[in-house]
């Protein structure tokens, strides 16, 4: 798990994996900016602070050193935004089946710790396998695969097995540590359109807008805001505080280690 990261450009209909109305791709992309003008800010406070520093100007370099600190956690705060907002969006009920995960638009640190996640709830709840959609790296840097390469590092240190399905945006994950064997598709999948990672829908009339308290919907393994619940459809109160106990244990680790904002699939 290194933080060593890359800012990565993006825009909302490359984040996702689904047909998006103008308003969440525009929300997700505001997100996303102010994220890099803090990090641009951060960067500029540091460079004085280290310029003031080296003049002898000790006291203006801790005021610079501090004053960046400040960008970093709003940077960070930003992204996580980003994050929660992309998540909740394209894994609302109807887009992806209940036994799948997509993670377009996340920055590689914020997939990897939301894949865990979604790993531990499935092993507690006995769920036998996961699709993970990790995207095929058109919309990435030389069309390289950003995000499947830290889920099979994922899968490795867990040791489970996992494969690439026929689709190579999608990966299938073994989380009873056995071979990955794929089932026969299920027939949710049989009436989703061509082009979509099976199991996604097109929403042209029920766009879910998620600005301020707005929730994902009953997804397991999404990313929190503090003081949220989510939808509820069929699940149960059980369901959601182990989710709430997962997330609060993850929010610090995921802003630890988004030092810099990431590289995104």
């Amino acid at each position: 798990m290194s933080s060593g990261v890359k800012m990565g450009q993006m825009t909302g209909s490359r984040a996702f994996n689904h047909e998006s109305s103008q308003s969440a791709e525009a929300e997700y992309d505001r997100l996303r900016d102010l994220a890099r003008a803090e990090a641009s800010k951060r960067g500029n406070c540091f460079e004085r602070s280290r310029q003031a520093y080296q003049s002898g100007d000790g006291g203006a370099a801790h005021d610079l050193s501090e004053e960046g600190k400040a960008h970093g956690r709003k940077m960070e705060q930003y992204n996580k935004q980003a994050s929660d907002f992309i998540f909740r969006e394209n894994n609302a009920p109807g887009r992806v089946a209940d036994d799948t995960i997509d993670l377009h638009g996340q920055f590689v640190e914020e997939a990897e710790d939301i894949l865990e996640a979604r790993i531990r709830y499935a092993q507690q709840n006995n769920q036998s396998h996961l699709h993970v959609i990790v995207g095929k790296g058109n919309h990435s840097v030389n069309h390289v695969q950003k995000i499947k390469p830290r889920v099979e590092q994922v899968c490795q240190q867990l040791g489970l097995q996992y494969a690439t399905e026929e689709n190579e945006g999608r990966m299938y994950i073994n989380l009873q540590g056995g071979p990955a064997t794929m089932p026969p598709a299920h027939s949710w999948n049989t009436n989703q359109q061509s082009g979509n990672y099976g199991g996604q829908q097109q929403h042209h009339n029920n766009q879910q807008q998620h600005h301020g308290g707005q929730q994902q919907g009953g997804y397991p393994g999404a990313p929190q805001h503090g003081g949220q619940s989510q939808q509820q459809h069929g699940g149960n109160n059980n369901d959601n505080e182990e989710l709430e106990k997962l997330a609060k244990k993850l929010l610090p680790k995921v802003l630890r280690k988004l030092e810099g904002c990431c590289v995104v699939m």
